[in-house]
């Protein structure tokens, strides 16, 4: 097929597709599993997160017959355990890696224009003290540290050309110096003894879960068949070639066989693991890194509305404390591998992040101010030295060809998600003797179209419904323009514009919406990934728990034996995890016994 044939045909499937608004609910999941036994598609993805997802959408927009499993559920894994930044990695520019610094300012530029209501600009204070020697990571340092405000400045001003040169401003001011007194201002709990001066520089961030799910909605409206809870056990082969996969749906117990031309290995720190299932020796080689964060009320650091760098670690990493809603996610670690089901974050990385937020901050948090805790796995590219530490890994990424034909991505930053992705189909185009196609580059995200005018209009809609400002803004930042459907949902029924959590925003209608568009199966993907309570609660969901059920039960019509399941997996779940971070959470009403737990929530 020619590409201008191609791109039409992308095009009317798309407009066609787009007018249907085809939901992903639970009756959609189960005819996408039908599907996936009977169709013969042209490709195949393994994984839903940010990059799978990011693939399964490049593909589908270049007229592609795709389809997508996830063993879990959509952004799971490390996709929904970032610091929600979408930026060009300032702590490159000391290392020189002006190439990956160039391509993820691309790409958030992109992001800032495909996604306007999921990524937004945010300021970063950057102080500088008078102890400091290698800020944000210089391997090299002066004599007193003498004219270090000067390398920021100039190291800063390279940063704001490289992002206006190849991408445009896209509403990202550009960086500024800040006196002592103005540091001060922006930053009031920073530790004031030895302070010199600053800078405020300029990035953006995203809800990394909700970036995921709007890139499933998206490729699902295109046309994709997609499906959570489906795990790939092992490869279908022909000729020595893998030319499908066996597939086990883990909620309805039952097993498939999809069959493909192309499959993509997009599934992070699991990719070794997945390529060994071809019988080849894996030519993918991944480091897993975990980073720990810790949540806190942004009342408790007198966070204002711009993000704070700690400028220097013993181990010369830097560290954000970035505003999240009424909460502020401070972090990240680099550190070794563990289970990577199940990232748990240990006593000493606590005490890490801690440690070095006391030393910049004068408000003395300990670990009963932390909200939350959370970790995940980055999937680095293992270095050929074992000699280095993941913090010293590249952020770059591969696209890897097994014997078997299985294409494996690997590596890449959440910011990059897209370009990998476009990487990864252009291998398959050029397998098919296609000229390369780049659908995404202007292409919207779901909830991305119209969105200015739509702001107005949900504001003023949502205020005739009483919902608060901080709800409508809420709605507006993880939904885009289809926050006007969670909106007709309360029209519908006033119940569900009532909060799940009184002193956040998240109300009923999500948990509803979730069910019916966003394929969310148990308690866990609403209050992990279709919203992001488990990580901004003290409580985890815990308080919001029989709400959910309850009204996921009138989506799901389960039965009381199901509920029961549902509730237990969860509250076991969390419970789990706040014993293993030694997090204590008051006033949790006690796991009922009786049913055993059959829901396989992660």
């Amino acid at each position: 097929m020619e590409v201008g044939q191609r791109v039409a045909s992308c095009f009317l499937t798309f407009v066609c597709s787009w007018l249907s608004m085809q939901p992903l609910s639970t009756s959609v999941r189960m005819q996408n599993l039908s599907l996936l036994g009977s169709e013969q598609f042209d490709v195949l993805v393994i994984g839903g997160g940010v990059t799978g997802a990011g693939v399964a959408l490049d593909a589908v927009a270049r007229g592609y017959k795709v389809a997508l499993v996830e063993k879990v559920d959509f952004a799971s894994g490390t996709s929904s355990k970032s610091t929600k930044l979408v930026h060009g990695g300032i702590r490159y520019l000391p290392n020189f890696d002006f190439g990956l610094v160039r391509e993820a300012l691309v790409e958030r530029g992109i992001l800032l224009l495909n996604a306007p209501f999921l990524v937004q600009p945010v300021g970063f204070v950057l102080p500088l003290y008078e102890r400091d020697r290698h800020p944000v990571g210089l391997p090299f340092t002066t004599p007193g540290g003498f004219g270090l405000g000067l390398i920021m400045d100039v190291g800063l001003w390279m940063y704001d050309l490289m992002a206006g040169a190849v991408a445009g401003r896209r509403g990202v001011k550009r960086h500024r110096h800040l006196s002592r007194k103005k540091v001060m201002e922006l930053a009031p709990a920073l530790v004031t003894d030895r302070l010199k001066e600053g800078f405020i520089y300029y990035d953006a961030q995203t809800n990394d879960a909700r970036l995921t799910l709007a890139l499933i909605r998206t490729a699902a409206q295109f046309g994709a068949t997609i499906a959570n809870y489906a795990a790939v056990t092992s490869f279908v082969t022909e000729n020595g070639k893998v030319a499908g996969a066996h597939v086990h749906d883990r909620l309805g117990n039952q097993e498939i066989i999809v069959h493909a031309r192309h499959i993509v290995n997009a599934t992070g720190v699991f990719s070794e693991q997945v390529e060994e299932l071809t019988g080849y020796e894996p030519q993918v080689q991944v480091e897993p890194s975990k980073g720990v964060h810790l949540v806190f009320s942004r009342a408790d650091i007198m966070l204002g509305n711009d993000a704070i760098v700690l400028p220097e670690t013993d181990d010369k990493r830097i560290l954000f404390i970035v505003p999240w809603e009424s909460r502020a996610v401070f972090g990240t670690t680099d550190t070794g591998s563990g289970d990577l089901d199940h990232p748990t974050a240990t006593q000493e990385d606590i005490s890490y992040l801690l440690k070095h937020l006391n030393r910049y901050l004068s408000v003395n948090l300990t670990e009963d101010n932390i909200v939350s805790v959370y970790a995940g796995y980055r999937p680095l590219l293992r270095s050929r030295s074992s000699e280095h530490s993941t913090a010293k890994l590249s952020r770059t990424y591969a696209v890897l060809q097994s014997p078997s034909g299985l294409v494996s991505i690997v590596g890449g930053k959440l910011t990059t998600y897209r370009r990998m992705a476009q990487d990864t189909v252009d291998v398959l185009s050029r397998r098919d003797g296609w000229a390369p196609i780049h659908p995404t580059l202007h292409l919207p995200l779901q909830g991305g179209a119209g969105w200015p005018a739509k702001q107005r209009e949900l504001t003023v809609k949502g205020t005739a419904l009483g919902l608060s400002p901080q709800s409508i803004e809420h709605l507006g930042k993880n939904y885009g323009a289809e926050a006007l459907e969670l909106v007709n949902l309360i029209e519908d029924d006033a119940e569900l514009g009532r909060r799940l959590i009184d002193d956040l925003p998240y109300v009923r209608a999500e948990v509803v919406y979730a069910c019916r568009n966003e394929m969310a199966m148990t308690p866990y993907d609403v209050l992990a990934r279709r919203t992001s309570i488990t990580l901004v609660d003290r409580q985890r969901g815990l308080g919001a728990l029989e709400d959910v059920v309850a009204l996921m039960t009138r989506e799901h019509n389960w039965s009381p034996e199901q509920q029961q399941s549902m509730s237990i997996d969860f509250r076991t779940a969390m419970q789990q995890q706040m014993a293993a971070e030694k997090v204590s959470v008051v006033d949790i009403p006690p796991i009922q016994k009786g049913y055993k737990s059959s829901s396989g929530t992660p």
